[in-house]
C-alpha cells in the first residue's frame, strides 16, 4: 500500500482510534452500574442460599450450602420437578427471556433489540435462576448474573438521551461487572466482554466495560471478600516437556467433550421440541431428570463449588470423579435443553475438573490438582470458543500463574478441536436457531488500511473540470472506510476525488471501486505463492548460477 509522495505528509489528519470525549460520561454511567451490578451479585448469590436451604433443609438461611447433604431420601426427586414448574409458570406468563443460559439472551439483545432490555428481566431472570439452582438444577450464577447485570446497564442506558453503540456498552458494562462481582475475575470479565458480547475492540466501549468491571470487583472485596475463589497448591513454574505433551492431551480430550457436550445439550433442546406439549413444562421433565440423577449422585445437585474446590485440591475419590462426568454431563445437557434458567460456566468448571481428575491418573504428575486445573480451562475455552477468558478466567479464579504455559497450550488446542468440528458454540448455537449468525472472528476492516488513491480511476485526459464548493467528495489520502461512510449518508454511488489543499481534481470513486478493494484483500487470502526456493539458500547451487550468469550466451 503506497500514497504519492505529495499525498503522505497529509495523513497526519489521521488517528489510532475515532474515540472522542464521549466516552467520559459513558464511563462515568458504567462506573456507577459497577457499583450496582456489585450489590445484585452478592444479593443473588443469598437468594441461591434462600432457595437452596429452603428446598432441601426447610430452613430460612442465605448461607450456600451443598445440596448434597440433604436428608430427603427418594423425596429429592420431586424437588427439581417443583421448581421447574415454578420457573414454567413464570417463563409463559412473566417473560420467556428468562429461559436459557443467560449469555446468548445478552447477545440477541445486543444484535437485534438495540441493547434494548424489558425492566421485568431484570427482576425475573435473577429470581428465576436462584429458583433453578436452588432446587437443585447443576447450573451456575455466571449465566444469570451477566444478563442480570446487563439489564440493569441496558435499563440505565434508556433513562439517558444515547446511541445504540453506547447503549450496548453500558449493557456489556453491567454484564461484565456481575461477573467480576461473583468470581472476583475482573480480567477474565472484560475479556469475555470482548469475545463474546462486543463485537469490537474500540476504547470508546473497552474502557467502560473495563472501569465498571474494576469497580464491581473494588466493591466485592467489601461485600463478599477477597478471591481467590478456588485457592490451590502451589504449582511447578515449569514442568518439562513430558508435561507440555500432557497439555497437548488434555486440549484434545477437552476439545472432544466440548463437542460432544454441546452436541448433546442441542439434541436435548430438539427432543424436548418434538413433544407434544407446551414448553412451559420442558423444564419440568428436565426437573425430573435432575432429580433422579441427584437421588442417585446427590453431587451433581446445585452449583457444585465445593465439588470444583475438592478437585482442585486432588483429594476426591474416582467415585466423584466418575459421578461428575457421568451424572453431572447428562443431566446438565438435559436440564438446559429443557429451555430452564441458569448458567453453563461453572458446570463446565467442574465436568472439566473431573476430566482432569481422571487424567491424572495416566499423565506426568505436576502437583496436586494440576490437571484438574488445566483440564477445567481448556474444557471452558473449547466450549465457549473463547481461549483468552479461559485462561485468564482459571488463573484468576485460582491465582496461580505458574499454571499459564500449560493453561495457553491446552486451551489452544482445545479451542482448535472445536473450531474444526463445530461450525458454532454453544452459546452461538442458540442464537442461530432463533435465525441469526453470527460471527466470532473480529479482525480490522480491510476498507480502513486501503486509501482513495489506490482504487480510484483517473479520468481520461488528465484532470476533471471545476469541483463546485458544495460538491460531497472524497480525498486520495482518506481511508475507503470513511468514503463507504459518506456514500451511506448521502446515498451517492459515485463521487469525485480532490486533493485536500486546493480542491485539484485528480480523479473519481465509485462503489464498483469499492468491491475491487475487497476483492484486493480477498486476493491476499486466497492466493498462495512460493517467495523462496529451499535451493536458494544452498551455497553451491548459489554458486553455479552465479557461473551461468557470468557465463556468456553462445550466439543464436
Amino acid at each position: 500500500m503506497t500514497l504519492r509522495s505529495a499525498e503522505k505528509p497529509t495523513l497526519d489528519h489521521l488517528g489510532d482510534f475515532t474515540t472522542t470525549a464521549r466516552v467520559i460520561p459513558i464511563a462515568g454511567l458504567a462506573v456507577a452500574i459497577g457499583v450496582v451490578a456489585a450489590y445484585v451479585a452478592a444479593a443473588l448469590l443469598k437468594l441461591i442460599g434462600f432457595f437452596t436451604n429452603l428446598f432441601f433443609f426447610q430452613r430460612v438461611g442465605t448461607a450456600l450450602v451443598s445440596p448434597a447433604g440433604h436428608h430427603l431420601g427418594p423425596w429429592v426427586i420431586l424437588v427439581p420437578i417443583a421448581g421447574a414448574l415454578i420457573i414454567g409458570v413464570m417463563a409463559r406468563y412473566g417473560s420467556d427471556r428468562i429461559r436459557g443460559h443467560g449469555i446468548p439472551e445478552a447477545i440477541e439483545a445486543i444484535l437485534i433489540n438495540g441493547s434494548r432490555v424489558e425492566p421485568k428481566v431484570a427482576l425475573l431472570k435473577p429470581l428465576s435462576s436462584a429458583i433453578s439452582i436452588g432446587s437443585g438444577g447443576p447450573f451456575g450464577a455466571e449465566g444469570p448474573i451477566i444478563m442480570t447485570g446487563g439489564a440493569i446497564g441496558s435499563l440505565v442506558a434508556q433513562f439517558f438521551h444515547l446511541t445504540s453503540t453506547e447503549r450496548k456498552t453500558l449493557l456489556v458494562a453491567g454484564a461484565a461487572a456481575g461477573m467480576s462481582a461473583t468470581f472476583a475475575a475482573p480480567v477474565a470479565s472484560v475479556m469475555l466482554a470482548v469475545e463474546l458480547l462486543l463485537f469490537e475492540w474500540k476504547p470508546r466501549s473497552v474502557i467502560p466495560v473495563a472501569l465498571a468491571s474494576v469497580t464491581a470487583a473494588a466493591m466485592r472485596r467489601h461485600i463478599l471478600g477477597l478471591g481467590p475463589i478456588f485457592p490451590v497448591p502451589p504449582h511447578p513454574v515449569f514442568i518439562g516437556v513430558e508435561g507440555l505433551l500432557g497439555c497437548v492431551v488434555v486440549g484434545l480430550l477437552a476439545g472432544a467433550l466440548s463437542a460432544a457436550l454441546t452436541g448433546a445439550v442441542y439434541a436435548s433442546e430438539d427432543a424436548f421440541a418434538h413433544l407434544p406439549i407446551h414448553w412451559m413444562w420442558w423444564p419440568a421433565l428436565g426437573g425430573l431428570a435432575i432429580g433422579i440423577g441427584g437421588y442417585f449422585f446427590p453431587q451433581a445437585l446445585g452449583v457444585g463449588y465445593d465439588v470444583i474446590d475438592g478437585l482442585l485440591q486432588g483429594d476426591l475419590p474416582m467415585r466423584i470423579i466418575v459421578g461428575v462426568l457421568l451424572v453431572k454431563s447428562t443431566i446438565w445437557a438435559v436440564s438446559l435443553g429443557s429451555g430452564t434458567s441458569g448458567g453453563v460456566l461453572a458446570p463446565l468448571l467442574m465436568i472439566g475438573g473431573a476430566l482432569g481428575g481422571l487424567e491424572a491418573h495416566f499423565l506426568p504428575f505436576e502437583g496436586a490438582g494440576f490437571w484438574p486445573l488445566v483440564s477445567m480451562g481448556a474444557l471452558l475455552g473449547g466450549t465457549m470458543r473463547s481461549p483468552l477468558t479461559a485462561v485468564v478466567f482459571a488463573i484468576e479464579l485460582t491465582h496461580d500463574v505458574n499454571v499459564m504455559l500449560p493453561l495457553l497450550l491446552a486451551v489452544t488446542i482445545a479451542h482448535g478441536v472445536t473450531v474444526l468440528t463445530l461450525r458454532r458454540s454453544i452459546l452461538t448455537e442458540k442464537v442461530s436457531r432463533r435465525g441469526y449468525h453470527l460471527s466470532r472472528e473480529y479482525s480490522i476492516d480491510p476498507l480502513e488500511i486501503i486509501f482513495t488513491s489506490e482504487v480510484m480511476r483517473t479520468p481520461a485526459g488528465g484532470r476533471g473540470g471545476v469541483i463546485a464548493p458544495d460538491a460531497i467528495v472524497a480525498h486520495p489520502d482518506e481511508p475507503l472506510r470513511l468514503v463507504v461512510f459518506r456514500m451511506a449518508e448521502t446515498g451517492l454511488l459515485e463521487m469525485p476525488v480532490v486533493e485536500r489543499h486546493g480542491r485539484a481534481p485528480v480523479g473519481v470513486i465509485a462503489l464498483t471501486d469499492l468491491l475491487a478493494a475487497r476483492s484486493k484483500i480477498l486476493d491476499a487470502e486466497q492466493s498462495r505463492e512460493r517467495v523462496f526456493d529451499v535451493g536458494d539458500f544452498m551455497p553451491q547451487r548459489r554458486r553455479r548460477a552465479r557461473r551461468r550468469e557470468r557465463r556468456p550466451s553462445s550466439p543464436r
